[in-house]
């Protein structure tokens, strides 16, 4: 085999195959208006045939633009940001673009900085941040960087374009569709604090009990997981038959683990307490019961992300510090029946956070 052979094509190669010269072999390449169309098919089927690829690096060089993003993440085995990832790189590679991805631990000032500097050093020429925790948002906005930044989760009023599914919204539906089964009010186990999303499932959850004219229960609090959503599960079941009959879990890893402590204290769903969660993760629907859920689109998000963010890059106009928010949708299935209210149940004034069952 010659050296010749060895190496992999050139737009030479191409042109002296397809008989044009190099320059038409770059108009094709481009899609330039001006290539005949049998010029066009030749210079196609030579590349097709030579398996030629062209040299992004010399492209860069020649354009100045690597069509390159980053994406810097944290979180990425729970099912939102995971989601929000994939998301992002379908998108981006549907408008022919590479994605570079730092995924890190915890997002600190410390870490964002590195992470920027490694992004930036790599050519990148704009960046999403998943920052769903307020945290990261605060430092993000602190830092200085010399290409547009995109938060995914979280961000506005911090001077960050965002794009996020409407938290507030999903947990009205949520909550909403509880009161409209016949429940009197509904009991919230929200997620960690420092979560812009849990916050505003919170908000929206107490939002529709007080616009219904009922005090809201006291709230208690998981880290995403099934297990703390077992262990809440359990002070639950303490509640039944003394007010509790329905519970709006903030995302359905943690309505996994309350439907399992629910059905270890012989508690019945939805017949005893109805559960509805938040995410719409693709195993929810195969739960015991199927999981009534609030299902976010992250295709629409990453597409609205990836959107955004080039806008921001070729300066096409955009509002000083846009946020665009993803409407999510209902899903009713078999842990939400009607309920029919007991004679027996008494109701009960909200207990502080915390307290024991």
């Amino acid at each position: 085999m010659t050296p010749a052979q060895l190496r992999p094509p050139t737009m030479a190669d191409v042109a002296r195959t397809a008989g044009v010269s190099h320059q038409t072999v770059s108009r094709v390449l481009a899609d330039h208006p001006n290539v005949r169309d049998e010029t066009r098919v030749k210079v196609l089927r030579a590349i097709e045939e030579m398996g030629y690829r062209r040299n992004s690096s010399a492209r860069a060089l020649a354009t100045r633009r690597t069509r390159t993003l980053g994406v810097v993440a944290s979180d990425t085995t729970l099912y939102g940001p995971a989601s929000t990832l994939f998301a992002l790189e379908e998108a981006a590679r549907a408008e022919g673009y590479l994605v570079s991805t730092v995924s890190m631990r915890k997002l600190t000032v410390d870490t964002l900085s590195e992470a920027l500097d490694h992004l930036g050093d790599g050519g990148v020429e704009g960046v999403v941040a998943i920052a769903p925790q307020r945290s990261a948002v605060e430092a993000l906005a602190g830092l200085r960087h010399p290409f547009p930044v995109v938060t995914v989760g979280s961000g506005a009023g911090m001077g960050i374009p965002c794009v996020t599914v409407d938290q507030h919204l999903g947990a009205r539906l949520a909550t909403g569709h509880l009161l409209a089964a016949g429940h009197r009010t509904a009991w919230h186990l929200a997620g960690p604090d420092d979560w812009q999303e849990a916050a505003d499932r919170e908000a929206g959850w107490r939002a529709t009990l007080e616009a219904s004219g009922v005090e809201p229960p006291a709230v208690l609090r998981g880290d995403w997981s099934p297990l703390s959503g077992y262990r809440a599960g359990q002070e639950l079941a303490g509640w039944v038959g003394r007010g509790l009959t329905a519970v709006f879990v903030a995302n359905d890893q943690m309505a996994l683990g309350v439907l399992r402590a629910l059905r270890e204290a012989g508690v019945r769903t939805p017949e005893d307490v109805a559960v509805a969660g938040f995410d719409d993760a693709p195993e929810s629907e195969f739960f015991s019961p199927p999981l009534t859920t609030v299902r976010q689109d992250f295709s629409a998000v990453g597409r609205h992300s990836i959107a955004l963010l080039l806008d921001l890059i070729e300066g096409r106009a955009r509002p000083a510090t846009p946020r665009i928010a993803i409407e999510p949708q209902l899903v009713v299935r078999a842990s939400t029946f009607p309920h029919a209210p007991q004679r027996t149940t008494r109701s009960i004034a909200p207990q502080p956070e915390g307290a024991p069952p």
